[in-house]
């Protein structure tokens, strides 16, 4: 049956109005005034609403979790944007899921309020406090976690993190505001609420316990040790592609019979794989299918470097091409070929095995699911954040070729691909306007690079390793300077044609 083709006129979505949506619309069947509170989410995007806010769904649906609704909330002034929308609409949320074979819509209701976004974080610190919270979750970007470019450690001299550490009680950042919550919690001798990151950095859980810890010990080294003796930080790998939400979804929604002024699509595939460490309880994740284990490691690196780092080699040269989603670069010969050469080349003989699936095999169902034509996932989207995008998931790779002494020419072609894209420019003339909080830097060094490639490979992100390789520094230059004089199909023509060198 074709959801669209039944949908009646759209209403408006809010908890009254769940029962004149069309039956072909999933709604929740629990009741959301008997939700209590569990979980504080930090950084509310549409990842986490299509992510761990369907997987507590799911568990409602069952009966299960009551007691883990999700409070969201956020620490920067755009915040505020997404926060109006959603208490407007009672905090439910439609997601439509797009299939090859079709789309399908459901309403989640596990999130239950939204606090106020505060210059202090006084709400969110009072919430964190709270003995019913037990998780305190995130989704912050990658680049949210104040790590040094050069080294990869916490960041502490950074204006933020010195403000926070100066001013305990009036924290700007995150972390400032989970420690100031841990604060109140170890003086009322209540215990610390479990800490989970659900970013995409190797090791997040260690990641997360380094900027809390380390941000508390700054300010007060006796709460630091409790923290670190005390608290739980479970390290996880997330996966589901989700794109930002457009008009075009908005009015899609609408066509299946859902006013929804913030739904969010996403593929029909998800993963959940977490340490199985908390420190307050937690929901029976086991029962929607995350995997509990106590060895992420292994699911984690293979979804960093194939599928994530595999968005890197897509996104950048498909900006500077004019390509715009990576369904479309899949569909692209040339850019698959460099895609799936750096791939079984360069990126699969450095990552082992998770349970289950070999490298080979989760290469296959990453290529499936990038080629799915149903998800409008924008190229420039996927580019957004370079500058911690390319240290997490591509530079891993480059290391590891290096250190062996195999073949990184494909990945020297993507760095290059990455400093073109950065010159601001397409091929066809046509801008690519800012897409990093380190733009201004970034844009400048790579226009500047076009005369003199080393400009580029002195920035912080390729130290170590990357900066004293000549065999890397070689390749690089050579290919920006090809893509410069002859342009980006004729770098990937050399490229898949002469094999690695």
């Amino acid at each position: 049956m074709d959801p669209v083709a039944n949908a009646k006129t759209p209403a408006r979505l809010r908890q009254e109005s769940l029962s004149k949506l069309p039956t072909t619309v999933k709604t929740p069947m629990y009741e959301r005034t008997d939700l209590t509170p569990g979980i504080v989410h930090i950084g509310l995007g549409n990842f986490h609403r299509a992510h761990q806010a369907w997987y507590i769904h799911r568990l409602m649906q069952q009966g299960l979790a009551h007691d883990w609704a999700i409070v969201g909330a956020g620490v920067r002034s755009y915040d505020a944007v997404m926060r109006e929308r959603l208490l407007a609409q009672d905090c439910l949320t439609t997601l439509i899921e797009l299939g090859p074979n079709g789309m399908s819509a459901e309403v989640i209701g596990p999130m239950i309020d939204y606090l106020p976004i505060e210059e202090n974080n006084a709400a969110l610190i009072h919430a964190m406090a709270d003995p019913a919270t037990r998780i305190v979750s995130l989704t912050v970007t990658e680049g949210g976690y104040f790590l040094d470019a050069n080294s990869g450690a916490f960041d502490f001299d950074h204006a933020d993190i010195r403000h926070d550490a100066e001013n305990p009680n009036q924290p700007r950042t995150a972390f400032g505001a989970m420690v100031a919550a841990l604060r109140r919690r170890r003086a009322e001798c209540l215990n610390p609420f479990t800490a989970l990151s659900c970013d995409n950095l190797q090791g997040n859980g260690t990641i997360l316990r380094n900027c809390v810890v380390g941000l508390a010990r700054m300010s007060d080294p006796e709460l630091a040790n409790w923290i670190d003796r005390r608290g739980a930080f479970p390290n996880s790998m997330v996966d589901c592609i989700v794109p930002a939400t457009t008009d075009q979804l908005v009015s899609q929604c609408r066509a299946l019979g859902v006013d929804d002024r913030a739904p969010v699509s996403h593929e029909n595939f998800r993963q959940w794989v977490i340490e199985d460490a908390f420190c307050a309880g937690r929901p029976p994740l086991e029962n929607v299918r995350a995997i509990l284990t106590n060895n992420v490691h292994g699911y984690e690196t293979m979804k960093l470097r194939i599928l994530n780092g595999g968005h890197q080699l897509l996104a950048n040269v498909g900006e500077v091409l004019s390509v715009p989603t990576i369904a479309d670069c899949m569909k692209d010969p040339d850019i698959v070929a460099f895609f799936r050469k750096v791939q079984f080349e360069e990126i699969l003989p450095h990552v082992e095995a998770a349970p289950e699936t070999t490298a080979s095999e989760y290469l296959e169902l990453i290529e499936s699911r990038f080629a799915n034509t149903a998800i409008h996932d924008t190229t420039r989207r996927v580019a957004f954040d370079g500058s911690a995008r390319h240290p997490g998931f591509l530079l891993p790779s480059l290391r590891d070729a290096l250190a062996s002494g195999s073949s990184a020419n494909g990945l020297a072609l993507a760095e290059a691909f990455w400093c073109r894209m950065c010159a601001g420019i397409r091929e066809d003339g046509s801008e690519i306007t800012p897409n990093d909080p380190q733009w201004e830097s970034l844009n400048s060094t790579a226009k500047a690079s076009k005369a003199d490639p080393e400009l580029w490979l002195e920035q912080g992100f390729y130290s170590g390793d990357f900066g004293i390789s000549t065999q890397f520094s070689n390749a690089f230059a050579r290919w920006l300077t090809l893509i410069w004089q002859r342009g980006s199909r004729a770098a990937i023509a050399e490229y898949v044609a002469n094999g690695s060198t």
